[in-house]
């Protein structure tokens, strides 16, 4: 059974940055295309980046240029280094797999269709 555990969240001021972990187990991650979501307070979850297993990412627009998603396979852990963050970034987020997917367009992706989760973490930016 595949597990993803993130870590990295905490409170930054705005033009901060952070780093999200999303550590898995029972399985290779280089196997599952992954992907980052967020929730704030009274909003939908939103797709915020992704990485598919030959490496291409995508990024939602509202994230490009500012957040990198990456993978270090030798780890089976991927990444979401966020800089010039900003208040509107205060959310809880989420580390997602799935197994069958090649791409998908993040920004307005389902997130019922991911087969795994982690528990989230919350990042917290202050203006």
């Amino acid at each position: 059974q595949v597990q993803l555990v993130e870590s990295g969240g905490g409170s930054v001021q705005s033009g901060g940055s952070l780093t999200l972990s999303c550590a898995v187990t029972g399985s290779t991650s280089s196997r599952y295309f992954m992907a980052w979501f967020r929730q704030a307070p009274g909003k939908e979850r939103e797709g915020v980046a992704a990485i598919a297993a030959d490496g291409s990412t995508t990024y939602a627009d509202s994230v490009k240029g500012r957040f990198t998603v990456s993978r270090d396979t030798a780890k089976n852990t991927v990444y979401l280094k966020m800089n010039s963050l900003k208040p509107e970034d205060t959310a809880v987020y989420y580390c997602a797999a799935d197994s069958t997917l090649l791409s998908v367009v993040i920004g307005t992706v389902d997130p019922s269709i991911f087969e795994f989760w982690g528990q989230g973490t919350q990042v917290t930016v202050s203006s």
